[in-house]
């Protein structure tokens, strides 16, 4: 499903990934985990294709495309999404008018009609019920005046009603506290499938617990320098990342 070669990218002239491989295929939960500063969120964006950053070398496979020259709309219609870490405040937009003209800009693109007015009420009724969100909820302004928590749950929201390819969620614990935590991995799991993929950023393990990862990637200086399985990230929570450092000082 994604396919990234040897991919280096910069801002502002200082090189950040220095040399990415990473490969998700269908029906994997992938966990990439590193301390501050090391490129996780760098890493999301540029899959997302935000221009603020520079490809410098290497490519990003979608679907069997190369997507390096996408925009990061023809990329949300291929079907990536990306949760953000601080999602904007939008006044103004309701929750649920932004997501019948994300659904709906995404069906023109697919050449497709747009989605009718009571199949798109069902389905936001679904998805507002799986992630028991609040009815008046999708009647007020996208994130403003939103609680952490209440911009997480609406990212995870938006998440279900898109039904994305990849999703790519970024930092989507910070936070939270544990039943605002419990209900988004809750919403996740429910969303997960043979034929998608989610790539969870994360600082912590206690996000593990609930959206259990089939791989574990650590990030550090802009490379992925280990991988492995869930209990990899059990003992980064027990001793940190200075016995890899260690491991790679060797």
């Amino acid at each position: 499903m994604l396919k990234i070669k040897n991919l280096h990218a910069s801002v502002e002239d200082k090189e950040i990934l220095k040399g990415i491989n990473l490969e998700v295929k269908p029906g994997e939960v992938h966990a990439i985990m590193g301390p501050n500063g090391s490129g996780k969120s760098t890493l999301s964006s540029v899959i997302a294709g935000n221009e603020d950053f520079e490809v410098t070398e290497g490519t990003i496979e979608f679907l069997g495309e190369n997507i390096d020259e996408l925009a990061p709309e023809e990329r949300a219609h291929k079907g990536i999404f990306l949760s953000f870490q601080y999602p904007v405040e939008i006044p103004g937009v309701t929750v649920t008018n932004f997501m019948k003209t994300a659904i709906n800009e995404t069906r023109r693109a697919q050449g497709l009609e747009d989605m009718p007015a009571n199949e798109m009420l069902k389905k936001i009724r679904e998805k507002s019920e799986l992630l028991e969100i609040d009815r008046k909820f999708l009647s007020r302004s996208l994130n403003q005046g939103f609680s952490g928590g209440e911009k997480k749950r609406n990212e995870i929201f938006q998440m279900a009603m898109l039904e994305p390819k990849l999703a790519i969620l970024d930092e989507t614990d910070s936070g939270l506290d544990i039943d605002a935590l419990k209900i988004v991995s809750d919403g996740v799991n429910r969303l997960k499938s043979k034929d998608n993929a989610v790539v969870v950023i994360t600082h912590y393990q206690r996000l593990l617990e609930y959206i259990v990862p089939d791989y574990v990637h650590v990030l550090l200086n802009g490379r992925i320098v280990k991988s492995g399985t869930k209990e990899l990230a059990l003992e980064l929570e027990e001793k940190g990342y200075d016995w890899i450092k260690q491991e790679l000082a060797v």
